[in-house]
C-alpha cells in the first residue's frame, strides 16, 4: 500500500487517480504536516509500505511576510515524515521544487542533481530544507525535483489554481495580458511528474532526481501556448520579472536535467508542448 500525503493537491489527486485501490489518500485534515500529532496517527492506520510527500505550502510571494509557515510544512514537516519511516523501515518519496536553484544568474545550462544549489527566497529555502531533512533522515528515500507543475484538480479551486487555469481565467475577462519573459523552465503537467515517480518507484531506484517534462520556455512562451492550443486570441506581452514586481525573487533559469530519470527508469517524459495538449484535450472530462 502507499500513503498519498496531500491526497486533494494537484499531484496528489494525480497519483491517487493512476494508483487506484493500490493507494491511500491522506488529506490535510487527516494529516498535517504542521501537526507532529497527526503525523504518526495517520500513518499508522494506512499499513503503508511507501509513503509519498505530495503535500507542501506553495504560496512563494506569501512566504516572503510569513517564513515561519513556509518552513513548517516545507522543512520541518518532510523531518517528521523521515523520521518516522526510517524508524519502520518504509520508504520516503518527497517532491521538491526546481525553486531549489536561482542564486546563479548567469545560469543558461539545465541542472543536474549533483549541481550546487542556491535558493533565493523563502519558500525555496524551505524547500531546500525539507530536501535536506528527507535525504538525511531516512535511508529509503527518493526526493523529485519537478518544475512549473499543473494538473486537474487545480479547477475545482477559485480564481485558477495553477498556470494553464489562471491564463484562462484572465483569457475570459478580455485585454492584453503582460506575463514575465525572462524566467527559463519546463511547464510539468501532473500526469508526466506522476508517470514519472511510478517508474521510479516501481524501478526501485533511491537518491536525488529531476523530472520534468522535455523542453523549456519562459512563462510568456507558455501563455502564447496555452491560448494557440485553446484556440484563443489572445494578445500576450512579454515584461521583465522586475517590471512584474512580485514580492519573491524567482529563478531566472530553472530548467531540469531529467537524464538520470531516464536513464534509471527507461521512462522519457513528453515534450512541454505535449502535455499541455492532453492537458487541455481532457479539461472537460476531469472538471468535476
Amino acid at each position: 500500500m502507499i500513503a498519498v500525503v496531500g491526497a486533494t493537491g494537484q499531484l496528489g489527486s494525480e497519483l491517487l487517480s493512476l494508483w487506484g485501490d493500490r493507494a491511500v489518500g491522506l488529506t490535510r485534515d487527516q494529516l498535517d504536516l504542521a501537526d507532529p500529532a497527526t503525523v504518526e496517527a495517520a500513518l499508522e492506520a494506512t499499513g503503508a509500505r511507501v509513503v509519498v510527500n505530495a503535500a507542501a505550502y506553495n504560496q512563494v510571494d506569501l512566504a516572503e511576510s510569513e517564513p515561519a509557515a513556509a518552513m513548517e510544512v516545507n522543512s520541518q514537516g518532510p523531518r517528521r515524515l523521515a523520521r518516522w519511516c526510517a524508524s519502520r523501515e518504509i520508504r520516503l518519496v518527497h517532491v521538491s521544487s526546481d525553486f531549489v536553484f536561482g542564486v546563479d544568474s548567469s545560469r543558461n545550462l539545465p541542472y543536474t542533481e549533483s549541481d550546487e544549489t542556491g535558493p533565493l527566497g523563502a519558500y525555496a529555502v524551505s524547500k531546500l530544507g525539507g530536501e535536506l531533512h528527507v535525504r538525511s533522515g531516512c535511508p529509503d528515500h527518493l526526493v523529485v525535483r519537478t518544475c512549473g507543475l499543473y494538473g486537474h484538480a487545480a479547477r475545482r479551486r477559485e480564481r485558477g489554481g495553477n498556470f494553464v487555469e489562471t491564463m484562462l481565467r484572465l483569457a475570459a475577462g478580455g485585454g492584453p495580458l503582460k506575463v514575465v519573459d525572462d524566467q527559463r523552465c519546463t511547464p510539468t503537467s501532473t500526469v508526466v511528474l506522476a508517470a514519472a515517480i511510478d517508474a521510479l518507484i516501481e524501478s526501485g531506484s533511491t537518491g536525488l532526481y529531476h523530472a520534468t517534462c522535455s523542453g523549456s520556455t519562459t512563462w510568456c512562451g507558455f501563455a502564447r501556448e496555452i491560448f494557440e492550443r485553446s484556440g484563443l486570441d489572445v494578445e500576450v506581452e512579454g515584461i521583465t520579472t522586475a517590471e512584474f514586481g512580485a514580492a519573491a525573487a524567482r529563478p531566472g533559469y530553472s530548467v531540469l536535467d531529467c537524464s538520470r530519470l531516464v536513464r534509471d527508469t527507461g521512462y522519457s517524459p513528453p515534450d512541454w508542448q505535449d502535455a499541455l495538449t492532453r492537458y487541455l484535450a481532457t479539461r472537460d472530462a476531469t472538471a468535476e
